[in-house]
Formats: structure tokens, C-alpha cells, sequence
């Protein structure tokens, strides 16, 4: 039996994660436009919006604070590995493109997997592994995109981080669920990116279209998303979890050229194809955990 119904429900979570992170882009832009806001404020509204909603709903079950050190330590270096990523993500788009920023880091992160894995890989993962890697190159490159060493090297360190928050999460700590972990984890981060977001400005426009745009933000791509992920990481393989961040940038390209009319090319296409056959036979052939 290839799969349980474990590994099914943990791959179920993996992928609404993927798909949720997709609508995210799309978001955190629209509400960096509506409210002109520089990426960095935009990345320290999504990490506290969403840290501060899932915070008020573990209160509301009758959750607490963590109280131990080993949970207090897990979650200084959740929020720690939170604003490294976004941070280094959106340095990476500020000195080359999001599509060359976005193919590195979402590329690079199960490839750190990998390698951080003292266990050989198997021969399906390698497949799943190189299929992700070309798909997202097809989907994602772009000819005219301008690359620089400074531009690669941040999303290669927001690569790994998101590669190090993979693996430390799925090590589950006692009495910290994917919930719990989620809301102070982002919430941690939030705050830590908050001073050097203020030097961009972070005033918000208190506009009813402004303020739903902020509240989605945080709300599902974040908060849901993340909670989703952590859940799926909690029995599934942490290589499995890095894999399913390509359905971000996969979800993100269909929606744009769903609601914008955006059209994507022949390669892209064909790109997004390699990358659900790919992931397809990643959740087929799932290494032991």
C-alpha cells in the first residue's frame, strides 16, 4: 500500500497550502498598490494580520501561551525563520524580478531539503525533485528578466529559510500545535520585521477596500495556509511539504491569467504541466518519513 489515509490527509493539507500561497502574490500586490506600501510593510502587515487572527482564534478554543522554554524556543526561530523569508524574498525582487526571485526560491527549497537529509534520496523523489525544478523554470522564466549576484544570493537565504522552517517544524514540539505555531510564529515575525518595514512607511489607508484586502491577506494565504502546511508537515515527509511550495507560483500564474489576461506562453504551459506530474508522483511515491 503506497498510501494511507494519513498521508492522504496530510497531502490534502500540503496541497490547499500550495494553492492558498498562490492567491497571496496576488493580494499582497493589490494591497501594496491600493495603499501604496513598500514590499517590506506589505510582508510585516501579512505576517502580523495573519499571526494576530490565528492568535484570537487558539484563545477563543481556550488555548494559551506557550509556557514551556523548548515551545518558547520553537517559536523565536518560527518567527525568526518568518521575517528572514519574507525579507529575503522581497530583497530578491527588488534586485532582479519576482518571476526570477520566485523560480529560485520556490526551486532552490527542496533542493536544501535534500541535501540538509543525511539519507540518500530515493529514485522517485529525484524525479519529482528535477521535474519541480524544470516545471517551475518553464513556468516561470522570463527572457527580459533582469538577474544580479545580489538578487540570487537573497533568494537563495529566503530558500533557505523556508528550507529550514520545513525542517524544524516537522519536529513536532510538545504542546505547540500547527495552529499554535502558526499564530505566535507569525506573529513573532510580524514584529520583528516591523522596524525596518517603518523606515518605508507603514501607514494604512482605513478604506473598506484597503482593510479586506489586508484582512484576506492575513487571513488565508497566511494564517489558514501556513496552519495547513504545518498540519501536513506534522506526518508527512518534509521534503513532500518543500515540493508542494511550487504549487504557489503554479496557482499564482493560472489566477493572473484567469482575472488579469495575462497569457501565459507555450513553454509556460508546458511548464505547468511538468510541475503537476511532477508533485503527482511526488504523493504517489512519498518517501518514509
Amino acid at each position: 500500500m503506497l498510501y494511507s489515509p494519513t498521508r492522504a490527509r496530510s497531502s490534502a493539507a500540503l496541497v490547499l497550502a500550495g494553492v492558498l500561497w498562490g492567491t497571496g502574490g496576488l493580494a499582497g500586490s493589490l494591497l501594496g498598490r491600493l495603499a501604496d506600501l513598500h514590499p517590506l510593510a506589505v510582508a510585516a502587515y501579512r505576517l502580523l494580520v495573519g499571526g494576530g487572527v490565528a492568535t484570537l482564534f487558539v484563545l477563543l478554543k481556550g488555548g494559551t501561551l506557550p509556557r514551556t522554554a523548548s515551545a518558547t524556543r520553537r517559536l523565536l526561530a518560527v518567527g525568526g525563520l518568518f521575517a528572514l523569508f519574507q525579507a529575503s524574498y522581497f530583497a530578491a525582487v527588488a534586485l532582479s524580478s519576482v518571476s526570477i526571485a520566485t523560480m529560485t526560491t520556490i526551486g532552490a527549497s527542496p533542493v536544501l531539503v535534500t541535501l540538509a537529509r543525511t539519507r540518500r534520496p530515493g529514485r522517485w523523489t529525484l524525479v519529482s525533485l528535477a521535474g519541480s525544478v524544470a516545471g517551475l523554470v518553464l513556468l516561470r522564466w522570463s527572457p527580459d528578466a533582469v538577474t544580479t549576484l545580489g538578487g540570487l544570493a537573497f533568494a537563495l537565504l529566503a530558500a533557505a529559510g523556508f528550507a529550514t522552517l520545513t525542517l524544524l517544524t516537522a519536529k513536532p514540539v510538545d504542546g505547540l500545535g500547527p495552529l499554535a505555531t502558526t499564530a505566535f510564529g507569525c506573529l513573532t515575525g510580524g514584529l520583528l520585521l516591523t522596524p525596518v518595514a517603518s523606515w518605508t512607511g507603514m501607514a494604512l489607508p482605513l478604506h473598506a477596500d484597503v482593510l479586506a484586502v489586508a484582512g484576506y491577506l492575513g487571513a488565508v494565504p497566511t494564517a489558514l495556509a501556513y496552519a495547513a502546511y504545518l498540519r501536513g508537515l506534522a506526518t508527512a515527509h518534509p521534503l513532500l511539504g518543500a515540493l508542494s511550495a511550487v504549487l504557489e507560483p503554479l496557482t499564482a500564474a493560472v489566477l493572473s491569467a484567469a482575472f488579469f489576461g495575462e497569457r501565459l506562453s507555450a513553454p509556460a504551459w508546458c511548464g505547468a504541466a511538468v510541475l503537476v506530474a511532477a508533485l503527482a508522483v511526488g504523493y504517489w511515491r512519498p518517501e518514509p518519513g
